[in-house]
């Protein structure tokens, strides 16, 4: 029989369960608030390995952009503006062998360690190029353009070719790790901390004068170096994120380039990364024509190349901070891939009117600094619902082949044209022709994207010909 403290006896397990109707909510603080808006809604974890992924991209286009100020003065000053043009050919020609050697490194080593190889190679070859700037007869003493000396030609192929493997390996290695979710949320803070990377390449090579292009060349190629070791650093933090060969069985060199033609979802992809790289390069030659001529000393050129691309890539990190995720979360990724090309439209359009050299400048710092803060993250996108095979192979080919064969495209309309009123007469209804393309391929990408992520599909997981997906 119980008494009237029985109750007080009872084990806590016997004890009456009384649902709780009323749950207390931990009201979010302002940055939070801020933050989830802008950005979305992202564990914690996830914006720690985000932040250590921005800081390795951060390294990887700093380094670049150092380097590509120097690229051009020491090549037209070494060699002759004049074969620009060839050059950028060249590129598209040395990238078919790269290509085929990483997608074939691709079936045998760790994705990570694809990153302790190229950029480890390439650190290689431009402290030996370092060392040449400073041989006497064969570096900057010599100032008499040509053809001939083999320096300019191996300091321009090695730096575009630089850009052209390790910021497509780095968006391959992070896009095979991440979902629809962080993707849409973490790549515009991806892209905005590695905008002060971008930043400073360009201050650097501003100061080329005061530096030596040799002495600026060291520092890059020891750049190099900070995006392996900090890759080591984050897979000893997030091991879950490390991986082995895509597949097991050899599936081809050539497997990413079959993976492309396949799918027509991957043929849009291909025509929103490769449209404007045809646009920049003619706008780009335009502004190099005038540069030649305005400026008599490659550290000048290289100065002013280091301004244009402090602007571009501050305007890329104000964006990338307070456009990039509000923009895509706000009115959708097919909105941001359409109103990119309407922008260069916009911008081409002007420059066709009024080709001066100040117009020139800033209207390749406006769709640099857009490009980089809004269509690259927005294409990144695009690859999430694809299989590892696609991220890694068929990514390699549109992004490293095909970028190149656009601006091998750009370079054979440019090499048509020999003073800069024929090029901003002929280029201005030939740019905006590729807008006019490159807006309905973005809008048909866009909503195939769209599409395929509420169903589930995902393009490289079966065989079905190119009309379906």
């Amino acid at each position: 029989m119980h008494n009237k403290y029985s109750m007080r006896k009872m084990p806590v397990t016997d004890m009456p369960i009384v649902p709780n109707t009323i749950e207390k909510v931990k009201p979010q603080s302002l940055v939070a608030r801020f933050r989830k808006r802008m950005w979305g809604d992202l564990p914690r974890e996830e914006y720690r390995k985000i932040a250590l992924l921005s800081l390795i991209f951060m390294f990887i286009v700093g380094t670049y952009w150092l380097m590509r100020t120097q690229k051009d003065a020491l090549f037209m000053k070494i060699t002759g503006k004049l074969y620009i043009p060839y050059a950028k050919m060249g590129t598209f020609f040395l990238m078919v062998p790269l290509i085929l050697a990483y997608c074939k490194l691709v079936d045998m080593v760790e994705k990570h360690v694809l990153f302790y190889i190229i950029c480890g190679g390439y650190s290689g070859l431009f402290l030996v190029v370092q060392m040449a700037l400073r041989i006497p007869g064969l570096g900057l003493d010599n100032t008499v353009p040509d053809k001939s000396r083999w320096l300019g030609w191996v300091i321009y192929l090695g730096i575009e070719s630089f850009g052209s493997l390790c910021v497509p390996l780095f968006w391959s290695f992070t896009n095979s790790i991440s979902d629809a979710n962080s993707a849409k949320a973490g790549f515009g803070l991806i892209t905005f901390g590695a905008q002060f990377g971008s930043i400073l390449g360009p201050t650097l090579g501003k100061y080329a004068t005061t530096f030596g292009m040799a002495n600026l060349m060291l520092v890059g190629a020891l750049g190099m170096l900070a995006p392996p070791l900090l890759m080591w650093v984050f897979i000893s933090m997030f091991p879950r994120c490390r991986e082995g060969s895509i597949t097991r069985k050899q599936t081809g060199i050539v497997e990413g380039l079959s993976l492309l033609v396949q799918h027509k979802y991957l043929m849009g992809v291909f025509g929103i990364a490769t449209f404007y790289e045809v646009i920049g390069t003619i706008f780009d030659y335009q502004l190099k024509f005038q540069l030649d001529a305005t400026f008599q000393s490659a550290p000048e050129v290289a100065a002013f190349m280091g301004s244009f691309g402090q602007w571009a890539n501050s305007l890329a990190l104000i964006f990338a901070f307070l456009g990039t995720g509000f923009f895509i979360n706000t009115f959708g990724l097919t909105f941001c891939l359409v109103a990119f090309p309407s922008s260069v439209g916009l911008v081409a359009l002007y420059v066709w009117w009024h080709p001066s050299i100040h117009v020139l400048f800033y209207a390749m710092v406006l769709i640099k600094g857009l490009s980089y803060a809004l269509n690259n993250p927005c294409k990144e996108i695009l690859y999430i619902p694809t299989t590892k095979d696609v991220k890694f192979k068929a990514k390699s080919w549109i992004d490293m082949f095909g970028t190149r064969a656009a601006k091998s495209l750009g370079s054979v309309i440019n090499a048509q044209f020999h003073t800069a009123a024929a090029l901003a007469t002929f280029t201005g209804p030939i740019n905006l022709a590729i807008v006019g393309m490159w807006v309905s391929v973005a809008l048909y990408t866009g909503r195939r994207n769209q599409t395929m992520v509420e169903q589930e599909i995902v393009v490289g997981a079966d065989t079905r010909p190119m009309g379906c997906v």
